[in-house]
């Protein structure tokens, strides 16, 4: 059983015990009496000028542990002072150590919007992403029937809503599109087995017309990588260094991307402020570099947006 089986088999575990707490038609009703969403993350990330989505986080299957203590609500409200657009918050509670309280708690303390970032597996779950207090959920099309997918974003549209549909294969992509997604993330790392194929994107963009959105997460590494992203068509690609590791790369493999495309890998505030300058990015993607011994560190914060802000001036 691959680890994204094990992340569904407990998302549905935790439904059927949440359930037994609130039956599902009591649910649907409490989240429907609330006034609609305005998809504030979507309207968020279109804004003119550089967008930071930052994540709270206090764990991952890959890193284990990352914070001992996890302060989710100053973390948050940091993150807010400091010129974040929009926060992904991790509700997962085995493998990441997420939970609702957390989101429900962010979402009262900050005005940003936030990203329920779970393994959707039951309708339930969209409706308590909107009670939570969150403005978008992520639907994994690996783990929906296509019937499923279709129902899920209707009812994100129902409650105001906005929906990342992640794929990895031309199937995936052709059930998204089916069921009427609007914006489509192709991972090319496969969620099974952990295998990047950067060249994954560049297959997939032919099968979605210009008006979707598509989304390309990538690790570039190599020229072949840069060209790859190029080829693919996307309209945001992520550039670093990949599997999170706080590097810097070569910069000067960005010099033949031509569509907005996001910058990561060993990003701080000595050096965003360049990065901005000479590679003009749609995004930038900062973690360890706003930390202080594993700890988020609001100084580093403030100065890492103000660097970069400044950078991105005329």
């Amino acid at each position: 059983m691959t680890i994204l089986d094990q992340l569904a088999d407990h998302a549905w575990a935790r439904c059927r015990l949440a359930r037994q707490t609130e039956p599902a038609d009591r649910l649907r009703a409490r989240a429907l009496a609330l006034p609609a969403g305005d998809f504030a993350f979507e309207r968020a990330l279109k804004k003119p000028g550089l967008s930071f989505i930052c994540e709270c986080k206090r764990a991952s299957p890959s890193k284990g542990l990352i914070a001992p203590e996890y302060p989710y609500t100053r973390i948050a409200a940091e993150y807010e002072a400091a010129g974040a657009d929009c926060l992904s918050v991790l509700t997962e509670p085995k493998w990441f150590l997420g939970s609702n309280d957390h989101l429900e708690a962010i979402a009262r303390t900050v005005s940003l919007p936030c990203l329920r970032k779970d393994f959707t597996v039951d309708e339930s779950m969209i409706y308590e992403a909107r009670l939570l207090g969150a403005s978008a959920v992520r639907l994994i099309v690996s783990l929906l029937e296509p019937d499923q997918l279709a129902e899920y974003l209707r009812i994100c549209d129902r409650l105001g809503l906005s929906a990342l549909v992640e794929t990895h294969d031309p199937d995936e992509v052709r059930t998204a599109l089916a069921a009427g997604a609007r914006v489509i993330g192709v991972n090319n790392r496969n969620l099974r087995d952990f295998t990047v194929d950067t060249d994954n994107s560049r297959r997939l963009r032919e099968l979605v017309s210009p008006e979707v959105l598509f989304v390309s997460e990538s690790g570039v590494r190599t020229a072949a990588d840069t060209a790859a992203a190029q080829a693919s068509r996307a309209d945001y690609v992520l550039l670093d260094a990949g599997a999170g590791c706080g590097q810097t790369f070569d910069w000067s493999l960005c010099a033949g991307i031509c569509r907005p495309w996001f910058l990561a890998g060993g990003l701080d505030a000595s050096n965003v402020a360049r990065a901005v300058t000479q590679l003009h990015p749609w995004a930038v993607d900062v973690s360890s570099g706003i930390e202080t011994s594993g700890y988020k560190d609001p100084e580093k914060m403030v100065a890492f947006v103000r660097a970069a802000r400044k950078g991105g001036e005329p």
